[in-house]
């Protein structure tokens, strides 16, 4: 599944292209998706004005006039495809082929743009787990999907103090915490794993050993909490990672995965200078975890 820098960097793709443009028509060419559309999903949206796209963890969020919100999900498989409708062509390279069967396509946007172009934007999921949802704009941080969230990992906000307070007194793994999304929004398997890895700090090691009730941080929480923010920054910055069927909205393919340092490289060196550990791969609630035995602890 798609991680926050891959969300980002979709919503980044999708900002100069809807961002002040008109929905001339929707075309919905199915029911469903992982949920139920909306009713009158299609007359709901046509004639709307875009007025901004932004992000809430994994969530994409589109804002409308009239103050409709339309939250949007990549689920597995899902991707967005931004096609000039004069030139009939998808811009970009698609390093790996992603699908452009039609019968993928379940939901074709047709916007005229702040520029007065004609562009088709293209919603495509070969698994159907992702979804469109409406919100209302002044009740958006109640919606059941948001409501719950914790903070940013992108951000100021996140610092070792925070950190110390969210895992303070928790029993649970380190990693199994980190992926609590109402703790911090938005992390995913691939990233925690990394972020460890840089930290120095073992998955299996209880959340609250690294806290102190004693101290507003301590070493550990503030390690922690630079290094996942840099780790966030440096997937963006390099367009996400692209595992699996993963595809920008410009059909290029993010290449931070070659910057991996633990994440599925089992069985290889550890990579960290001094460290002749092999890294290794357990499974926590049913997901790989990648790490070194030797240097993180």
């Amino acid at each position: 599944m798609p991680e926050l820098p891959e969300v980002e960097t979709v919503r980044r793709g999708l900002q100069p292209v809807m961002e002040g443009a008109t929905i001339e028509a929707v075309e919905q060419r199915r029911p469903d998706l992982r949920f139920p559309f909306p009713d009158g999903f299609a007359a709901s949206l046509t004639g709307r004005r875009i007025v901004s796209v932004a992000r809430r963890a994994k969530y994409l969020l589109f804002h409308f006039d009239a103050d409709i919100v339309l939250i949007g999900h990549l689920g597995m498989s899902g991707s967005f495809r931004i096609e000039d409708v004069a030139a009939s062509s998808t811009p970009g390279i698609f390093h790996h082929p992603r699908s452009k069967a039609e019968a993928h396509d379940h939901v074709v946007f047709h916007l005229k743009t702040a520029a007065g172009s004609a562009v088709r934007v293209v919603f495509n999921d070969p698994r159907r787990f992702g979804f469109m949802l409406f919100a209302e704009g002044a009740a958006l941080d109640a919606h059941p999907l948001l409501a719950g969230l914790g903070v940013e990992p992108t951000g100021n906000a996140l610092d070792g103090a925070l950190v110390n307070k969210l895992f303070l007194g928790r029993r649970t793994p380190l990693k199994a915490a980190l992926l609590d999304q109402r703790l911090i929004a938005g992390l995913g398997n691939i990233y925690v794993c990394e972020a460890l890895w840089r930290s120095g700090l073992s998955p299996r090691r209880k959340a609250g050993s690294i806290a102190s009730a004693k101290r507003p941080s301590t070493a550990r929480t503030d390690a922690l909490a630079a290094d996942i923010r840099q780790t966030i920054a440096e997937a963006i910055e390099a367009g996400g990672s692209s595992l699996r069927d993963y595809v920008h909205t410009d059909g290029s393919m993010g290449y931070f995965q070659h910057s991996f340092k633990v994440y599925g490289r089992e069985g290889e060196p550890c990579v960290r200078q001094g460290c002749d550990g092999t890294v290794g791969r357990i499974v926590q609630s049913g997901r790989s975890t990648f790490y070194c035995p030797v240097c993180q602890r």
